[in-house]
């Protein structure tokens, strides 16, 4: 609804086209499985994981995950 609102003035023709290609971008700067894998940006992480499975025969699952922001101190060990 935002992104449909902020191309209302574009032809109908072409507002689905840019509404995806923003929801799109939005998905792969937010959700994990949907960024670029560190050492191969060129490639999801979901891409990595079915590669691994096909690789591996076994099935792999992401249970969880850090995110580490440069700068930031590290967490202190539990």
């Amino acid at each position: 609804m935002i992104y449909q609102a902020q191309v209302k003035d574009k032809p109908a023709s072409v507002v689905n086209k840019i509404v995806d290609g923003k929801l799109d971008k939005f998905y792969s700067t937010v959700c994990l499985v949907e960024q670029g894998f560190i050492k191969n940006p060129d490639q999801t992480i979901s891409d990595l994981v079915k590669s691994k499975i096909a690789e591996l025969g076994e099935n792999i699952v992401i249970r969880r995950f850090t995110r580490y922001l440069v700068g930031e101190p590290l967490p202190a060990e539990a």
